[in-house]
């Protein structure tokens, strides 16, 4: 809306001092023209912006001027959850009030401090999506996330590994790891129904419906993700498997087996004469382990127990059936 447009340029022309139109433009996401125009309308309100002509000229306020309009509105003052974090703040649908929330504050500061805060961000920077993956896609989320805020039950499409469900869910909070979007969701469409977790990215319809719902009792989202993650991670490792690596697999291992890989090198037994060390390493399913494990190449071997060895010799043996057919035919 132009009132919140006119509301930010104010803002930035005080907390940031002289702008170039180009600069305030691109701020603002719009044209160099309408920025004009906006200069023009905060004049005949009667705020002294000042034009310097010029290569180096642009817009200033006058000095001494500071607006008091600072008072944060409610989609405003619900983004600063999410100050440190624009990208995500964008895809929940927070980005406008959050960059206008942020003007507002630096506003609201005294200059020493406000200069201070610009000093932080431009010295720390935090990005939440996961190297060498592509962000989820995520229509959806913007939608999730206003249910969750206004209390409204959802009606879903989900795609799961097992196939398709159709579910009615009350959203509970929504939970960004590693650049993955989950909802925390009741099912069952009562107080104290199953608690369950839902990749964002996999809703292939979403519903906000008019119903609305309570939430449970006490329920909180950070210790309910905490308590899951870790029932997570202890039905992911399933096993464990003795196995000898040498120096390169040491190197790779935390790499590739993050908490797991280091305790393992940290109750290793010692080197041999080539550096290769024996150790326990928690796996996951039979299947799964054998995957990970062959990863290594040469530069391990499994020593126990002797249905996963057995299944890695399996697995080996294929590969070169296939690829020794291979050389025979070159």
């Amino acid at each position: 809306m132009r009132a919140d447009r006119l509301l930010s340029l104010l803002l930035l022309l005080q907390n940031r001092g002289p702008m170039t139109a180009r600069e305030l433009a691109a701020e603002l996401e719009v044209s160099v023209r309408t920025v004009h125009r906006d200069v023009a309308a905060l004049g005949t309100a009667g705020v002294p912006v000042l034009a310097d002509r010029g290569p180096a000229g642009g817009f200033r306020l006058l000095d001494g001027y500071r607006t008091r309009l600072t008072g944060l509105t409610a989609a405003e003052a619900r983004s600063l959850a999410l100050a440190g974090m624009p990208g995500p703040a964008g895809e929940l649908g927070l980005g406008a009030g959050l960059a206008t929330a942020r003007l507002k504050l630096a506003a609201a500061l005294p200059p020493a401090l406000a200069e201070r805060t610009r000093e932080l961000e431009g010295r720390f920077h935090l990005d939440a999506p996961a190297w060498f993956r592509e962000a989820d896609p995520v229509p959806h989320l913007a939608a999730v996330a206003g249910a969750v805020w206004e209390q409204r039950v959802l009606r879903v499409h989900y795609r799961r590994w097992s196939g398709e469900v159709r579910r009615e869910l009350h959203p509970l909070g929504v939970v960004l790891k590693g650049g993955i979007w989950y909802l925390v969701a009741e099912v069952g469409g009562e107080v104290g129904g199953e608690l369950r977790t839902y990749r964002i990215a996999r809703l292939l319809e979403v519903s906000v419906l008019e119903a609305g719902f309570e939430r449970p009792p006490g329920f909180e989202l950070a210790a309910y993700w905490a308590q899951s993650s870790r029932r997570l991670e202890e039905m992911r490792r399933q096993g464990v498997a003795r196995v000898r690596l040498s120096p390169a697999a040491q190197r790779l291992l935390p790499a590739r087996f993050g908490a797991e890989g280091t305790r393992a090198l940290a109750v290793a037994g010692t080197p041999d004469a080539a550096g290769w060390v024996e150790t326990d390493l928690s796996v996951e399913s039979l299947p799964v382990a054998v995957g990970d494990l062959l990863a290594f190449g040469p530069e391990a071997e499994v020593l126990g127990p002797p249905e996963l060895r057995a299944a890695v010799v399996a697995a080996v043996a294929a590969l070169a059936g296939v690829y020794g057919g291979a050389f025979r035919a070159g």
